[in-house]
């Protein structure tokens, strides 16, 4: 038998959290995947930004192996890739072909990157799950489901951070997740400090 203060203790928790904590929102309850996908975007845009930024200018050029890109490279393909991708997926126009090269300024590299994730926001900003079954261009020029076009996009994201984190790392820089809340700009989602990637 539970002791009357462990009960009224779990009963306060439990109207607290009734007060507190979000119930699903009917977008959320209608449209699970891409309102988690609208997250992705936010949570994706705000970290990948944060360590292009926390990179130093003159380490745009740095390559971990020869056969790498350089963080300038990086950082323009995702954007350059968030354009191509958003645009199918949004079935939107797409952005103006940029001018930029991987050895153009620092705050231009960064500005087209954070571009792209709000032109991503925009593209996606009225799709539904309704829409998940439509059949989208994608990479190589195969048409896919929109669903198998987001999820690339996704992966590409995982993929490209992990890249900038371990570029990061390579010249002493602690990448924006591994610094907790702060370090991702107050966006949370970060790990504890000192680890994540």
């Amino acid at each position: 038998m539970k002791s009357p203060l462990k009960v009224l203790l779990s009963a306060s928790l439990m109207a607290l959290c009734l007060a507190v904590c979000p119930l699903g929102s009917s977008a959320q309850a209608n449209n699970p995947f891409t309102t988690a996908l609208k997250s992705t975007v936010k949570s994706s845009a705000s970290k990948m930004v944060a360590a292009a930024k926390l990179m130093p200018e003159d380490k745009f050029g740095f390559k971990p192996t020869p056969e790498s890109m350089s963080f300038g490279q990086l950082t323009l393909h995702i954007a350059t890739s968030n354009d191509g991708t958003c645009a199918n997926l949004g079935g939107i126009a797409p952005l103006p072909r940029t001018t930029l090269t991987p050895a153009s300024p620092k705050d231009q590299l960064v500005q087209a990157l954070q571009d792209s994730f709000d032109y991503c926001t925009k593209a996606i900003d009225n799709f539904s799950d309704a829409d998940l079954g439509k059949e989208v261009k994608s990479y190589g020029n195969r048409t896919v489901s929109a669903a198998a076009l987001a999820l690339t996009l996704t992966d590409d994201w995982a993929d490209h951070y992990s890249q900038q984190a371990a570029y990061l790392r390579l010249n002493g820089i602690l990448p924006p997740t591994a610094r907790g809340r702060r370090g991702m700009g107050g966006m949370g989602g970060g790990m504890g400090r000192g680890m994540g990637r």
